[in-house]
């Protein structure tokens, strides 16, 4: 008898699939090109996905945060490169934001001192990074607004060609 499926083992490409609504027949010609049965193995773990699979399960599941879930976790180069975006809704990603551009505005004149010259000096290391980091905070939320704009769209709440007609969005 083979194992009862339950949340604990299933990876989440099984459940984005179940929480679409979609069997993996009905996976499987929403997508074309993949089969049942490789939909099979890569939600069993027997074999990874592709990178063209994951974007056709992210249209077909409505759920673009599996790009940067594979791309963060599943990815060689974007496990080194690529930082884990966490969904968070949209009033939290605005504060998160407003916080850090305050956070950053403060350190304005000292990131111009240090970098002026060209050159970091010793005395200079500390600051720096930290201002650095606080400059990552800010990628960070401008890529989870970004992923919340891509799930609206996905979900249909966003109507993606008048976004496009104003701001050239993609």
């Amino acid at each position: 008898m083979g194992r009862r499926s339950t949340k604990e083992n299933k990876n989440i490409y099984q459940i984005s699939r179940e929480d679409a609504g979609l069997t993996r027949e009905e996976a499987s010609e929403l997508m074309e090109f993949i089969s049942s049965d490789r939909i099979e193995k890569i939600e069993s773990e027997k074999s990874a996905p592709h990178p063209e699979e994951i974007l056709a399960m992210a249209d077909a599941y409505k759920k673009p945060s599996l790009c940067n879930q594979y791309c963060s976790h599943d990815c060689p180069i974007g496990r080194e490169y690529v930082p884990e975006i966490k969904t968070k809704d949209l009033a939290r990603i605005v504060l998160e934001m407003l916080a850090s551009l305050n956070s950053v505005e403060k350190e304005k004149d000292k990131l111009i001192e240090i970098t002026s010259d060209g050159i970091i000096q010793e005395d200079e290391y500390k600051d720096f990074a930290l201002i650095q980091d606080k400059l990552e905070r800010i990628s960070m939320t401008a890529d989870a607004l970004q992923l919340w704009v891509r799930e609206k769209i996905a979900e249909g709440k966003i109507d993606q060609d008048k976004l496009n007609g104003y701001n050239g969005y993609k």
